[in-house]
């Protein structure tokens, strides 16, 4: 795929802005960890070129599904990343990492699955839509309401025009209107949902040529976004994504803001590791390409 010209991070680009923290901002890469999904292989790149490229100290730490749905996994990173790779082996895991982020305020980026977890999350904790679910997880419950559903269309290995709302996030990042992005998923949002989510106060900032949600946002939360296509796809990882490097802007400048508490809840003596109620994750090395 070439990188998209629309992108700013397809330019060379200063050192952030962001304040500059005491020790890295620990990333909580959330998913099931394997060789055979891309994303999952681009991470180490992309963590190393938002070092080298951006000036950006970020470390990335895998959290598997299950773990997650320990109290308080990821309450102790400074922002959270939900990964593609559904279905994930524990649907509750990735409800309750994006369920901390969001009412913890800690940076979130839902990308794929990610995005149609944050989506489901949201219409059953904050719409009260219990019996909302994901087709992929429970196709076959009864009497549920479908919140995603197969698409008519596959957009696995497919590239797509999206296009954002004026005075978004996702249009600040970006620094375009419009922008092509790659998609690899066959799942999305059922759109006769989406208005109650809207007007619980998620914002669809993102559609497709035809109007079909792709990126949703809360402007209330310091950094909140969800795509249903896939950022750390974009080039050849040596160049991040706006969304991925918006990211970790948000998490190093949390860093630099919260640094005393965050050390409170982790074990210093092994950094390598974080602990955090009782759960470790594995720290990315950026030099496992």
């Amino acid at each position: 795929m070439t990188t998209n010209p629309a992108h700013p991070a397809s330019r060379t680009a200063p050192a952030s802005a962001a304040a500059p923290a005491a020790r890295p901002a620990r990333l909580a890469l959330v998913g099931d960890r394997s060789p055979n999904v891309r994303a999952h292989q681009r991470v180490p790149r992309l963590l190393r070129a938002l070092r080298d490229r951006h000036g950006l100290a970020v470390e990335g730490y895998w959290i598997p599904t299950p773990d997650a749905e320990v109290p308080g996994a990821v309450a102790g990173f400074d922002a959270v990343w939900l990964l593609p790779g559904s279905p994930y082996r524990s649907e509750a895991g990735a409800l309750a990492a994006v369920r901390t982020a969001r009412e913890q305020g800690i940076p979130f980026l839902g990308t794929c699955g990610g995005f149609q977890h944050a989506l489901l999350e949201y219409a059953r904790t904050v719409c009260g839509l219990a019996d909302a679910r994901h087709a992929e997880n429970d196709p076959d419950g009864a009497g549920e309401a479908v919140l995603i559903a197969p698409l008519a269309c596959s957009l696995v290995g497919h590239e797509g025009r999206l296009r954002t709302a004026p005075g978004s996030l996702a249009e600040r990042l970006l620094g375009s209107r419009e922008s092509v992005e790659r998609f690899h998923c066959a799942y999305g949002p059922v759109p006769g949902l989406l208005p109650q989510l809207e007007a619980a106060g998620l914002r669809f900032t993102g559609h497709d040529p035809d109007g079909a949600v792709r990126v949703a946002e809360l402007t209330a939360h310091p950094f909140w976004l969800a795509t249903l296509f896939q950022p750390e796809l974009s080039g050849d990882g040596t160049v991040p994504h706006p969304y991925v490097r918006g990211l970790a802007e948000a998490a190093v400048t949390r860093t630099a803001q919260s640094n005393s508490r965050m050390e409170s809840r982790f074990d210093e003596e092994s950094p390598s590791r974080p602990v955090h109620s009782g759960h470790t994750g594995e720290k990315i090395r950026t030099s496992s390409l």
